[in-house]
């Protein structure tokens, strides 16, 4: 992975495929969900953090619209009212067509773009460029969104326009991050909580990429709300999964088929297991933190079946090596894991984990590690 900032790299990229400078940059962190997942969707808490990657996205106004990205450096016109791609630039349409709606949209816009995420990784690329793109372009359309609005925008234009059926978990994390911190976000209620984590995390990539709009993604939320619905049943007011107790997972049990059964034990389980991280984490007590950490790592690989191999082999060598705790982060299906070790076994931990899945893979895992970062910010313009 370079070096070079994102905002450097999309303003370099500017001005070579548009021969001028751009008028603003703006910059969103991609994010690692400590724990948490697959309750954003229905009614729970997540505890994401903000990674130091990020997307920059640079821009200036322009009659029509042109974009232009470091992984494609083809330049793009595209006419927003158009049918979409199936494309990356997708997302960037999205966003157009969200902030008309409020009326925060320039009249047209020359775009670049530029990021240190790896995409497919599971650590929310997609969140990261359309909180970007939405602060930038409502810049240049003489608009200051607060980052509530930003949230709303980016997430319509993920879910909406372009399909994903998630939540607003990566959104809210990509707006709202704070350096040092996780964020326990309750989702039902839209409450934010500011969690001390002033360590460092590991992310160990496990080299199989996925494509939320057409993974099995929209397939678990279909599963979700068929659960729900048949839940009512029983329990006419519930609002959201997340609203059960495990005290009535016998109940469920005996009242669903065995699959949604235990998909709706994850969602259960997995928000008893994030309120308690939460916890966890504000005492700085990191071994209770990891082991609910792998706790939820094999909630989602038995309950509901969003891990991959290599995942769960990364997950059993952290944990044979001593690390505080280990789970599959994002969707699933591929991606990243993010792993919890004590400072001074790092280094030791990372290698046994690089030398234990060469062995079973025959390649070696991308790791990389981040502390907790920023959320969106304007970048300066440098000449």
């Amino acid at each position: 992975m370079t070096r070079l900032s994102p905002v450097r790299l999309a303003s370099s990229l500017f001005e070579s495929s548009f021969s001028s400078r751009p008028a603003v940059a703006v910059s969103a962190p991609g994010r690692v969900n400590l724990i948490g997942e697959h309750t954003d969707y229905n009614g729970g808490p997540v505890l994401p953090v903000a990674l130091e990657r990020r997307t920059a996205v640079t821009a200036a106004l322009e009659d029509g619209w042109f974009f232009v990205s470091v992984l494609d450096a083809t330049v793009r016109g595209v006419e927003i009212e158009r049918p979409l791609r199936g494309d990356w630039t997708d997302y960037l349409v999205g966003v157009v067509r969200e902030l008309r709606a409020i009326g925060a949209a320039p009249t047209g816009a020359r775009v670049a773009v530029a990021s240190t995420l790896p995409v497919g990784a599971g650590l929310s690329s997609s969140a990261a460029l359309t909180v970007a793109a939405a602060k930038a372009l409502s810049l240049l359309g003489g608009r200051r969104l607060t980052p509530g609005q930003l949230v709303e925008v980016a997430y319509r234009a993920e879910h909406d326009q372009v399909g994903v059926h998630c939540g607003r978990m990566d959104q809210t994390i990509a707006a709202h991050g704070a350096a040092g911190t996780a964020l326990l976000f309750e989702t039902a209620t839209g409450s934010i909580q500011r969690v001390p984590f002033p360590g460092r995390m590991w992310v160990v990539e496990t080299g199989v990429s996925h494509r939320l709009s057409e993974g099995e993604l929209n397939q678990r939320r279909r599963e979700c709300e068929e659960a729900l619905a048949l839940c009512r049943r029983v329990w006419p007011g519930l609002a959201h999964l997340a609203d059960l107790s495990t005290d009535d997972l016998p109940t469920v049990k005996a009242s669903l088929a065995p699959e949604l059964a235990a998909r709706v034990r994850h969602v259960v389980t997995e928000t008893f297991r994030t309120r308690m991280a939460a916890d966890a984490l504000a005492r700085g007590d990191m071994g209770q933190l990891g082991w609910l950490l792998a706790q939820g790592h094999e909630s989602l690989r038995v309950d509901f079946q969003s891990t991959v191999v290599e995942a769960d082999a990364i997950v059993e060598l952290a944990m044979e090596q001593g690390a505080h705790g280990a789970r599959l982060t994002g969707a699933g299906w591929g991606g990243a894991v993010v792993v919890l070790t004590p400072e001074d076994r790092s280094a030791r931990i990372m290698a046994e984990i690089t030398r234990g899945f060469a062995g079973r893979f025959g390649r070696e895992p991308v790791i990389w590690s981040s502390r907790p970062a920023s959320g969106v910010r304007r970048e300066t313009v440098r000449g």
